[in-house]
Parts: structure tokens; C-alpha cells; sequence
């Protein structure tokens, strides 16, 4: 399956914003601190949506903070610039995949979210060769890792997680995105760059607080298992509804598994 790069919409970035800053590490932000500059700040943040890893992240660090945001999307940047999560804030249109060292020159931090699974292998390659060039942390929340929890199971969960996750895969132009293997691929490139590479889980728990999310979550989810396996399409369609209800009245939890990486300069 071909597919066309991902666009993500300002409506669910604000919903998922939440569960967000709830699973990503703090322990990791724990040990990036002791790696920073204390007399200011410049960072990087590679795919920034609507600004939320900024909004996360910089009360998190001390001293004053320049961000500079990047996205191909303008109209998530539109957002971003609406709503500066620091008051110093630049905002910058462009393919984080094609950009140079120069566009990284002076970074104290480089930053990305949820982000990684959209690479192919090329494109996760230029991107960890572009931030260890730039000779500073680089941390990178939210990667997917292709496993889900929903409690109470079901026997189509497994059938359904399979068959996103070869949705995940699928053809961007003439080569695969590297969706759930897309973390352990990234860590295996900084550390061959000499880079010291710390990871910790951060699932999202979606339980009745976050019933909306997990209903969107779940739509998206079964939907991308429809449209790879399309003989799944009756029983998906079914499991759905179960699950839908389910979390309608509150009687099940979703967990969404994560990881976070910081990849430090040795």
C-alpha cells in the first residue's frame, strides 16, 4: 500500500494533547538538565505541531528559553505562533527531513514528538545524522512501539494490532515507513554515532477521564487495520461497536505503548 505523508489535524493534537504530557518521562527530563547550558536556552523542536512539546518541556527547564518551531505544516505553525508556549518563539516552515546543519547551528536541545513512526529508513537516518551533527541533547518522546493493551481482552486484539501495524508499515513512494520499528532503529543509529542513548517507556492510559481520546484512538486504530486488511472489514466493524461500548459506559481502559529517548553527546 502506497500512501501520501501524514497530516496531522489541529483538533486531534489538542485532544490527544493531554495524555500527552501525562506519559511522556519526566526521568528523562531529570537527566537532560544536568547537559544543558544554565546561562539560556536554544531549542530545536523538529515537527512541532501545534507547540505542545514546548508547552510540556520548557517549565520543566530553568533559564530563559529561545524555541524555534518547525513543521512543514503552516497552518499548525499559524497555531503554534498563536500560542507561543515561551515568549521567545520562531516559527519555521520546512521539511524537517531535508533540512542541514546549518538550520540546527548554535541548538542547546533538539527536540521531537511523536514523530519518528512517520519516517522511512532513509528519512530517520538524515534525521539522526542532522541532530548528532548539531553536537547537543536530542530528545524524542511519544515513539509508538506496536503494542496495545485494552482491558477487558478480546480475540480480534491481536488480529487488529497485527494488521495496524503493517499499516504502519506501508509504502511512502517507493519505500516502507518504518512505524513501530521506527524507536529501536533511531536508537541503534545514535548509538552507532557515538551518541550515549537513554530510554524509558511512556504509555498512554486512557481509562473514563480520557473517553474521548480513547474513542478517537480507537477509531483511528480499527480503521487503519480496515483499510490493510480488508477482509477484516465485517468482523472489525463489529469489534468496534463492542469496544465503542465499552468505553461508552466506561468498563474499559486503553493502553497505548511508548517510548522516549535522549540521545546524549559523548
Amino acid at each position: 500500500m502506497t500512501t501520501e505523508p501524514v497530516r496531522a489535524a489541529p483538533d486531534w493534537l489538542a485532544l490527544r494533547e493531554p495524555a500527552d504530557a501525562a506519559a511522556r518521562s519526566t526521568g528523562l527530563v531529570d537527566l537532560l538538565r544536568a547537559h544543558l547550558p544554565t546561562d539560556g536556552l536554544l531549542v530545536h523542536d523538529l515537527g512541532c505541531g501545534t507547540g505542545s512539546m514546548a508547552r510540556w518541556l520548557a517549565p520543566r527547564l530553568a533559564g530563559p528559553q529561545r524555541w524555534v518551531l518547525h513543521d512543514r505544516d503552516a497552518e499548525l505553525l499559524t497555531h503554534a505562533a498563536a500560542h507561543p508556549p515561551v515568549p521567545q518563539v520562531e516559527t519555521r516552515h520546512d521539511d524537517i527531513t531535508r533540512l542541514a546543519a546549518d538550520d540546527l547551528a548554535g541548538a542547546s536541545l533538539v527536540t521531537a514528538s511523536a514523530l519518528l513512526d512517520m519516517f522511512t529508513g532513509e528519512e530517520l537516518d538524515r534525521f539522526v545524522a542532522l541532530c548528532a551533527g548539531a553536537r547537543c541533547p536530542v530528545l524524542v518522546t511519544l515513539s509508538v512501539v506496536g503494542t496495545v493493551g485494552i482491558d477487558p481482552p478480546d480475540p480480534l486484539d491481536r488480529r487488529l494490532t497485527e494488521s495496524f501495524n503493517a499499516h504502519q508499515r506501508r509504502l511512502l513512494g517507493d519505500a516502507p515507513l518504518l512505524g513501530p520499528d521506527a524507536a529501536g532503529t533511531a536508537v541503534d543509529a545514535f548509538r552507532r554515532r557515538g551518541l550515549e542513548v537513554h530510554t524509558r517507556p511512556s504509555p498512554w492510559r486512557l481509562g473514563p477521564d480520557h473517553a474521548d481520546l480513547a474513542l478517537a484512538w480507537l477509531d483511528g486504530w480499527v480503521g487503519a487495520a480496515r483499510e490493510q486488511s480488508p477482509e477484516l472489514d465485517r468482523v472489525a466493524a463489529d469489534y468496534a461497536a463492542r469496544r465503542r461500548a465499552e468505553l461508552d459506559r466506561g468498563t474499559a481502559t486503553v493502553t497505548v505503548h511508548h517510548v522516549d529517548l535522549l540521545a546524549l553527546p559523548t
